[in-house]
C-alpha cells in the first residue's frame, strides 16, 4: 500500500479517536464518526487495489499543490529532470506537473517529465549497462534534486529518481555504489544546469505557462547558445 493511502487511513484513525472522546460534549453520535472513518478506509481499499493509489496522490496533490512555492519547486525540479535530459541526448516524451495532470494524460499520478528509456530498458535486459548510460541516466535523475537545491538550498523531492537509481544497481548486484553514483549524478548535474542557466530559465517559464515538449525544445534552444557563449 502506498504511503500516502497509509497516511489517510492514519488520519482516519485519528480522527475517529478525538471524534470519540469529544463526541460526548458536542452531543455528536458516535455513530457519525466510525462511519466517516469506515467509508474512507473502503475508498482507500479500492483506491489502492484497482487505482494503484492514483486516487490517493490526486487527493494530496491536490491539499498541497495550494502553495505557490511547492508548485514553484515542482516546475523547477521537473525543469532540471527535462534539461538535463536534452544535454545528455535523451528524449523526452512528455511531463505533468500534478498528479491530475498526469491522470488526465493516463499516465502515473506522481506526474513527473517522462524519457524515452529503450536503451536503458534494452541494456538491462541483457543485464550489461554500459557506464556511459548509468551516468546519462542517472544524472537526469538527479537533476531535480539538483535543481531545487539550486534555488532553494534544499530538495524536498527526489525519493523517487533515488529510489531508480538504488533499483537499477541492485539489478546489476552493485548496491554499494548507489550513494556515491547519487553523488557524483548530482554534482553533474547541478554543473550542467548552472552552465546553463539561460536555458534553464527559459524551461520554467515555458514548463509553468503548460508549453508542449517541442514548444519546451525550442526554449532551450533559443537559449543554449548565449550559455555556451
Amino acid at each position: 500500500m502506498r504511503q500516502t493511502s497509509l497516511n489517510i487511513i492514519a488520519v482516519s484513525i485519528f480522527l475517529l479517536t478525538m471524534s470519540a472522546l469529544l463526541g460526548p460534549l458536542f452531543n455528536i453520535s458516535p455513530a457519525i464518526p466510525a462511519i466517516v472513518t469506515f467509508s474512507v478506509m473502503v475508498l482507500v481499499t479500492i483506491d489502492t487495489l484497482g487505482w494503484q493509489g492514483q486516487g490517493s496522490m490526486i487527493l494530496i496533490d491536490l491539499v498541497e499543490g495550494t502553495s505557490s512555492e511547492r508548485r514553484d519547486r515542482i516546475i523547477r525540479h521537473e525543469a532540471g529532470h527535462f534539461l538535463v535530459a536534452y544535454l545528455l541526448d535523451i528524449p523526452v516524451s512528455g511531463y505533468a506537473l500534478s498528479a491530475w495532470e498526469a491522470f488526465r494524460q493516463g499516465q502515473s499520478a506522481q506526474g513527473g517529465v517522462r524519457f524515452n528509456d529503450e536503451k536503458l530498458a534494452a541494456q538491462l535486459k541483457k543485464g550489461i549497462v554500459s557506464e556511459q548510460t548509468i551516468d546519462q541516466y542517472f544524472t537526469v535523475w538527479m537533476a531535480g534534486i539538483a535543481a531545487e537545491d539550486l534555488a532553494y538550498g534544499n530538495a524536498e523531492g527526489g525519493a523517487e529518481d533515488r529510489a531508480k537509481i538504488t533499483v537499477i544497481l541492485t539489478q546489476l548486484k552493485r548496491s554499494t555504489e548507489s550513494k556515491l553514483k547519487q553523488s557524483r549524478a548530482s554534482l553533474q548535474a547541478r554543473s550542467l544546469i548552472e552552465n546553463h542557466q539561460s536555458a534553464y530559465q527559459a524551461l520554467v517559464t515555458a514548463m509553468t505557462q503548460r508549453a508542449s515538449v517541442s514548444e519546451c525544445y525550442q526554449a532551450i534552444e533559443e537559449n543554449i547558445s548565449g550559455d555556451r557563449g
